[in-house]
């Protein structure tokens, strides 16, 4: 069996020293080449070897030396040395260390008497320790505070030995009389921490007693003071009111150190709106003082902890968290918004709104780098305010679409996605909102983003002078025509901006083929992302525009929005414009643009001719104005937006199904006990009715006994209680699914384990049953692992009485989210038999559905997270199940991902089906998940999972896990 270390030290086995070399230096005469020395047989030591032949030297040489750094390293030798033999006794050698010890312990210099009663805090050999104790004691009351707070420590390590109160019988009283006494606060903490371990009583004796000057002590002991409080609170739940008060006294110290675990003891003791409040303030504050940013995320992360479990009292100090935006670091940013959006009510949001607008007023002034990425996190913020509350969205939408021509494609892009559902959701703006965004249009510089807002301006320009504008807008941007000219030597030559905007524009986009909205992939055309840098132009220069320059790129999937809208603003014209020349006039300006557009496709002026779809739909757009009919009116000018109102309330269907699953988490018991805070006694006796019990009157007895506080206190938990939440364990059943068999019934060990998934960690608890009638010597249960999995402990040896039992726990590090495996085998001997006899056990496979949670992402960042992620693990689709939506369902429940599609895009049957999932690891690893599959002829189904994810451990094991369980039936 391996010992436990105490010391750890890198060494470079590469130049191992030689024992002699090491003898030779230590028998010298120079400190320099000891100290070397004793450094080598040190680092050999805590690498394996044992070298027996330097201690008799040691003891001779090193002993008697008088330099400090020397007799340092000497106790940190006897540290790692062998103290014991084979049958765990004392070897004699050690009698010549002893007088050593207590020749140091009453040395002198302060130096070394510190150091020797710091080394004794580590051994573990009574029979080396007892002779020492009465230097050990004097030392209590020497002058000098670092020999003082060190003994105490040593007394404390003495106390907690296996004999320890045999040796040191009035130990505690002792350390009660130092501490009373008592002025460094070191020495102080020392004392009051031996008291809290070994003597409880006597520490929560002291606390109560000095309850008054509390504040006044050290950062140090006011640390051990919360750690006594939290220990005897959770073991004394009814004598937390008492205790809650010295926590509140706290939160005024003058640590930092101090005012956050204040807070963090009193949110997990108490649940009074008075002390959540006090807490709350506390994080506040220290979210603005420190500067510190891990400090500011660990204080946030609190902060979210409060607002879902004490909403109320988190909402009036929304202004208090939102104060955190003024941290150039973004991740606190992303935190601080995500916190305030759901403490927004109706009394505060126009404060919220007011300070996000001035957040991006700021960005615009800032030489910040990401300066882009702030300011889309703002606008999907004030877009998530305006969805929640319409009446704030006249205050902010025109500030908004400012940033349509932003170069920050993403950022742009989320203000034209609001401004369009500001429009439909608020028919009261639209008139200013297509007014403005007429006049802003020519400085839209992503084609995403102008293909959005030419939908707007074909959907909601209404009056003759919006849709005459409409027109007007979309030719201004085209430029003159054609897009390109034949010069008369026969070469095509392209006008004269031509040149200048393909040198300007830059595709931005990856060459990876986009994933869309249903989960199909689309064409590089239909995707392609383009931006260009500002021409050298003159805004309104009918010369050339934005559409222009990004027709002239090869995008031609804007080329069909732009038909597309032209049409549909025709369409318009026709209804509210009288004049039929003028109807024709603009339908024929609209048929030759969109001619331009084909001739510009086909000609080999652009490197990569118009891709089919984009053809096919401008020829519809020129057949459709060659002649139009009722028909095809109606479906272009109104069902169109009849889609989209209906995605709208789609969504909003989704987001309130989600809070009422949310809101029905809890529930009461039957059986709980019921307490009625209006007969609660102020003495503190509460009175508890249950249905078993005739209700009893306990009348109040005047306002002495419980205080405001606890009263507080009390109906807080009783609430709890009455809505379940003090249950959070799962029911009996899931606990048996835990449990794993790991030897069989015929096995001389029986074993089985209980494993306890945690964050980071899992426990195995593991039973073993001696089930001979021979008495098991030095069984050691042996594990290894296979993955990111690592053993925390090493494994120790028992003995076994026959037919009894023994609990062994194992704890086992997780690093990453993939499948591990841990297997091993159990170890035993017996009297009769001399070797040793093993019994292999099962393997444990851990489940990597115990390390990814459901979560829920944009479709734009999906899309994004999709192209970016270099992992792909595809597997095909082979399963009994024939109906599309139940094999997505069982695919969903297997996984424990959340679908991202809408469901009434899955409505129906057509015979196939393609959504996306998405889902979170508990390390912050994305999984993304697109299932495409089709009903064949036969009535089976076929295609395609596709799994991507940054790293390759969470996309094969997800895999694995689809693989087995995608078969479904019964």
């Amino acid at each position: 069996m391996e010992k436990s270390c105490s010391l750890l030290i890198y060494f470079d086995k590469g130049t191992p020293a030689i024992a002699n070399e090491i003898k030779e230096a230590l028998e010298g005469n120079d400190d320099y080449a000891k100290i070397e020395a004793m450094k080598k047989a040190i680092m050999l030591l805590l690498n394996g070897e044992t070298l027996p032949q330097l201690f008799i030297t040691i003891v001779r040489y090193v002993l008697p030396s008088e330099d400090h750094t020397v007799q340092k390293l000497l106790l940190l030798y006897l540290e790692i040395i062998e103290k014991t033999d084979a049958k765990g006794k004392v070897m004699p050698e050690m009698i010549l260390i002893c007088q050593n010890l207590r020749n140091n312990l009453q040395h002198p210099n302060e130096y070394i008497r510190g150091v020797t009663l710091r080394f004794l805090c580590r051994l573990n050999e009574a029979e080396i320790i007892e002779p020492l104790i009465p230097s050990v004691l004097q030392n209590l009351e020497h002058r000098h505070p670092f020999i003082r707070r060190n003994a105490i420590l040593a007394v404390m390590s003495i106390y907690k030995l296996p004999q320890g109160e045999q040796l040191l019988v009035d130990a505690p009283e002792m350390i009660e009389k130092v501490l009373s006494t008592e002025q460094d606060p070191s020495a102080k903490r020392n004392a009051f921490l031996m008291l809290f371990t070994c003597a409880q009583d006597r520490a929560i004796n002291y606390l109560l007693t000095h309850v008054d000057r509390v504040p006044e002590w050290g950062e140090l002991l006011q640390m051990v003071v919360l750690e006594l409080i939290r220990k005897v609170c959770r073991t004394n739940r009814g004598e937390k009111g008492k205790y809650i008060k010295i926590i509140i006294s706290l939160l005024n110290a003058p640590s930092t150190a101090v005012i956050y675990e204040c807070a963090s003891t009193l949110v997990s003791l108490s649940s009074a709106p008075t002390a959540i409040r006090a807490a709350a303030n506390t994080y506040c504050q220290l979210l603005l003082s420190q500067s510190d940013n891990n400090v500011k995320l660990i204080v946030l992360d609190r902060l979210n902890e409060l607002k879902s479990s004490h909403r109320d009292i988190m909402v009036d100090l929304i202004m208090d968290v939102l104060r955190a935006l003024s941290s150039p670091n973004l991740d606190i940013r992303r935190k601080t918004l995500d916190i305030v959006l759901e403490l927004i009510t109706p009394r505060n949001i126009n404060e919220v709104v007011l300070t996000l607008k001035k957040e991006v007023v700021k960005t615009q002034s800032g030489e910040l780098e990401k300066n882009g990425e702030y300011r889309q996190m703002l606008i999907q913020a004030i877009h998530s305010c305006a969805i929640k509350f319409p009446e704030v969205a006249s205050t902010v939408v025109h500030m908004l679409m400012d940033f349509l021509g932003d170069s920050n494609v993403a950022s742009a892009l989320d203000v034209v996605v609001f401004v369009r559902e500001i429009i439909e959701t608020n028919p009261k703006l639209r008139v200013s909102i297509i007014t403005r965004l007429l006049d802003t249009f020519y400085q839209i510089r992503a084609a995403r983003v102008c293909s959005c807002a030419l939908w707007i301006i074909g959907e909601y320009c209404l009056s003759l002078s919006e849709v005459e504008s409409g027109i007007a807008t979309v030719k201004q941007c085209l430029g003159d025509l054609p897009f390109f000219s034949i010069s008369e030597e026969g070469g095509e030559v392209s006008d004269s901006s031509n040149k200048v905007q393909q040198v300007n524009a830059t595709t931005v986009s990856s060459r990876r083929p986009a994933v869309l909205a249903d989960g199909t992939y689309a064409t590089q055309s239909a995707a392609s992302e383009t931006a260009f840098s500002p021409p050298t132009l003159v805004q309104g220069s009918l010369s050339s525009g934005n559409l222009r320059s990004l027709l002239l790129t090869g995008d031609f999937f804007l080329g069909a929005v732009v038909a597309c809208t032209l049409t549909k603003l025709v369409l318009r014209l026709e209804e509210v414009q009288p004049s039929v020349a003028e109807v024709n006039r603009a339908s024929s300006q609209a048929l030759l643009i969109m001619v331009s557009m084909l001739q510009l496709g086909q000609s080999s002026v652009l490197p990569h001719p118009i891709d089919n779809d984009s053809y096919d739909r401008i020829v519809l757009c020129i057949r459709l104005l060659c002649n139009t009919g009722d028909d095809i009116r109606k479906i272009w000018l109104q069902s169109c937006r009849q889609s989209y109102v209906k995605m709208l309330a789609d969504k909003q269907l989704r987001e309130t199904e989600e809070i009422k699953a949310k809101a029905q988490i809890s529930y009461a018991q039957p059986d709980d006990l019921i307490d009625f805070y209006h007969l609660k006694s102020r003495k503190g006796s509460c009175p508890k009715v249950s249905h078993k019990t005739p209700l009893k009157f306990h009348p109040s007895s005047g306002n002495v006994g419980m205080s405001q506080l606890e009263l507080e206190d009390e109906v807080q938990d009783d609430l709890k209680r009455a809505t379940g939440e003090f249950i959070k364990d799962g029911d009996d059943a899931n606990k048996l699914n835990r449990i794993l068999q790991l030897t069989g019934f015929s096995d001389p060990v029986y074993a089985e384990a209980y494993v306890t998934v945690h964050h980071y960690d899992i426990v195995l608890d593991v039973t073993v049953i001696n089930r001979t009638k021979e008495t098991l010597q030095n069984l050691c249960l042996e594990l290894a692992t296979m993955g990111d999995l690592k053993l925390v402990d090493r494994p120790q040896n028992y003995t076994l009485a026959p037919e009894s039992s023994k609990q062994i726990k194992a704890n086992i590090k997780v690093s990453s989210t993939e499948t591990g495996v841990i297997f091993g085998n159990i170890v035993y001997e017996t009297s009769n038999v001399h070797e040793r006899m093993v019994v292999v056990l099962n393997d444990i496979h851990i489940d990597i559905m115990d390390y990814i949670s459901p979560a829920v992402c944009t479709d734009v960042a999906f899309r994004t997270m999709w192209a970016e992620f270099e992992w792909e693990n595809k597997v095909a689709v082979n399963t009994v199940i024939q109906h599309e939506k139940e094999f997505l369902d069982h695919i969903i429940k297997s996984t424990n991902m959340k679908c991202l599609t809408a469901s009434s895009a899955l409505d129906g049957d057509c015979g196939f089906l393609a959504a996306n999932l998405y889902a979170k690891s508990v390390f912050g690893e994305d999984a993304l998940v697109n299932i495409s599959i089709e009903k064949q002829a036969d009535g089976k189904l076929s295609g395609y999972i596709r799994i991507r994810s940054k790293t390759q451990g969470i996309a094969l094991s997800l895999g694995d896990k689809i693989t087995l369980k995608q078969k479904g039936g019964s």
